[in-house]
């Protein structure tokens, strides 16, 4: 048996207040718990957006009744997170993890420009989900185009900028560059696009997500990225949906999969056991460097113990998670989750 510290994800949708059907505080803090997370921030794609302290309020509400392991919530960068009017970041920056329109980019870049002026005065990360909406998002460019605009706002002002999911090698490159610069920029990706590509596509829901898989050099850009430390850190994007919602085929259905159940069996198979990277490194994208740059509250007592060496097959429908919707269904991997501690106390065995 295998224990390390537990893992962190930056990036994940609990859907709650607002879109309880999909997925709740409760059922995603134990999807959390089962996949070795023991602390997860969500982002703020909610209704209401938590985008002032008394919409944040409703948010907290319902972490602090039912979550199961630590929940530290996105604010978002813009009122309703429409892109237009920024909200208050001094008044809400003590409430939150970081500030985020994940779902969508900020089309304006006069508005991107004076959030990140704000973010670098008050100390506090942008984390960007990046998509020019006058581009289809299949567009590969839709992704990096804002993120080598958004790098050049971010030199001129010193933020702390986080890139969201990258999934292009363009991306890849242009953070590679940015970092070698001294650019204060720091990114993620999901595993399903290092373990997945266009190829892999099937007509089924389990398949779309934002962004989209992309080519075979794209998901070799991002491992190689991944392998070197460009990519800081692996976060799962777990986005929950109903059944109906993802059962519609490829290309009608919502687009978004779950995640945190299969994040760390997945990666651990198709990349350290075939020795594209070492288990040092997944486990500083999954556990430290998320901790670290965004200050992640965390105590030598959370802890995660694996099975590193007897195959299982993924089931979706064993999922504590309310969505089911997974690439990953009925793959043969490696890494069973078999108990995780929060501060002492088991919280998932």
């Amino acid at each position: 048996m295998f224990d390390c510290l537990s893992f962190a994800d930056v990036h994940v949708h609990l859907r709650e207040p607002g879109f309880t059907a999909k997925e709740t505080i409760l059922t995603g803090t134990r999807a959390a718990a089962r996949g070795g997370y023991t602390i997860v921030c969500p982002m703020p794609n909610l209704n209401p957006v938590p985008d002032s302290l008394e919409t944040l309020a409703l948010e907290q509400a319902a972490i602090d009744r039912d979550a199961v392991v630590r929940v530290l919530p996105y604010c978002s960068i813009t009122k309703e997170r429409k892109g237009l009017e920024l909200v208050d970041f001094a008044a809400l920056k003590a409430h939150c993890c970081a500030f985020s329109d994940d779902g969508s980019g900020v089309q304006s870049e006069s508005v991107m420009l004076e959030a990140m002026r704000i973010a670098a005065r008050e100390g506090v990360i942008i984390a960007a989900h990046c998509e020019d909406n006058s581009l289809p998002g299949t567009d590969p460019r839709s992704e990096w185009g804002q993120i080598e605009r958004d790098l050049k706002l971010c030199e001129a002002t010193g933020c702390h900028y986080h890139v969201c999911h990258i999934s292009t090698k363009e991306s890849v490159q242009l953070i590679r560059a940015a970092k070698a610069r001294g650019v204060n920029v720091t990114c993620e990706t999901a595993p399903h696009y290092l373990t997945l590509c266009s190829d892999d596509v099937l007509d089924d829901g389990r398949f779309r997500m934002n962004p989209p898989l992309r080519s075979a050099a794209d998901r070799e850009a991002l491992i190689e990225a991944l392998a070197d430390g460009t990519i800081d850190v692996i976060a799962t994007d777990h986005a929950p949906h109903t059944a109906e919602e993802k059962g519609r085929g490829f290309a009608r259905s919502a687009m978004g999969i779950v995640g945190m159940e299969t994040a760390f069996p997945v990666l651990y198979t198709r990349l350290v056991r075939s020795g594209r990277i070492s288990l040092e490194r997944l486990l500083e994208a999954m556990s430290t460097a998320p901790r670290r740059i965004f200050g992640l509250p965390s105590t030598p007592d959370d802890r995660v113990f694996i099975d590193l060496d007897n195959p299982f097959t993924i089931d979706s429908t064993t999922f504590a998670s309310m969505g089911h919707s997974t690439p990953f269904h009925g793959w043969k991997v490696y890494g069973k989750i078999v108990k995780t501690v929060l501060d002492g106390t088991v919280v998932y065995e």
